[in-house]
């Protein structure tokens, strides 16, 4: 029996060092996906998935994996890390949720999508489903994106900073008819009061938050907050020291950014680009 490796790696987010290793085993082996699908009778399109971290599969699948690269216990010890992960995941957006209905104020950093607070059902419906979201949970969690931005309605809604990298709006939908609503709902999102929209150029260079994005909650008592999100996790900052640090990197992209004003004009530029519907 081949000796079981340590449950250790060159990845050391959970769900992408399963992947990692899904990926390392078969290559190894020298199988294709198709084959591997042939031969453990599963369909080849979900290992796909799996080595590009799109999906953990379940325990039986797993288990035979562990089985055909002989490697007993050791994929399936992975596979638990990253479900487990993934619920510590959940329980910390949960908090963050709670977190943010009650903040006196909220900044943001978008550096690949718009934020939540500012999508259409559209857009959201695009991005959620680029996530794997599909069918009726993919409903339930666009319905629950709308009900967010009820946040940003009505006489006590707190102020609402967010600086757009320019990379969010040069990355259009699919559907040109909904990215033009996108642009639209923006623009006047953008004209409410208590709500700042600034873009920050590509000419900025690399900065500080260059690879995640994030939001600042200033809580009721005074205390900021960070929630940090890239394409694999999200992450709560509680700890003083982080949030500055965190603080200081938005501060200089703050300041690399275009004016509000500026913004205005870079967005409806943004949205004369995108070619009407022939049918209105």
């Amino acid at each position: 029996m081949p000796t079981r490796r340590v449950v250790t790696g060159r990845s050391k987010e959970p769900r992408a060092r399963f992947a990692e290793e899904l990926r390392s085993l078969r290559t190894r082996r020298g199988d294709s996906l198709r084959q591997l699908g042939e031969r453990l009778g599963w369909d080849w399109s979900l290992f796909g998935k799996m080595e590009k971290g799109e999906t953990l599969g379940g325990p039986e699948m797993v288990q035979a994996l562990d089985q055909y690269y002989g490697t007993p216990g050791l994929l399936l010890a992975l596979w638990e890390l990253a479900v487990s992960d993934q619920t510590q995941f959940r329980e910390r957006y949960r908090r963050y949720m709670a977190l943010e209905a009650e903040a006196t104020s909220l900044w943001h950093f978008a550096v690949s999508v718009l934020p939540g607070l500012l999508q259409t059902p559209g857009y959201a419906r695009e991005v959620l489903a680029a996530g794997g979201l599909k069918g009726e949970e993919l409903d339930q969690q666009v319905e629950a994106r709308m009900g967010r931005r009820e946040l940003l309605a009505g006489e006590d809604a707190p102020p609402f900073r967010t600086i757009l990298s320019e990379a969010v709006l040069r990355t259009p939908l699919r559907d040109a008819g909904e990215w033009r609503r996108q642009l639209e709902y923006l623009g006047e999102v953008g004209e409410r009061d208590g709500v700042t929209i600034q873009v920050l150029p590509q000419s900025a260079g690399l900065h500080g938050l260059v690879g995640s994005a994030v939001m600042f909650l200033r809580l009721p008592d005074g205390r900021p907050v960070a929630y940090t999100e890239n394409t694999y996790r999200g992450e709560l900052v509680e700890e003083n020291t982080r949030v500055e640090r965190l603080q200081r990197a938005y501060d200089v992209v703050r300041d690399l950014a275009l004016s509000p004003a500026e913004s205005r004009k870079f967005v409806q530029r943004i949205l004369e680009e995108v070619p009407c519907d022939p049918s209105t």
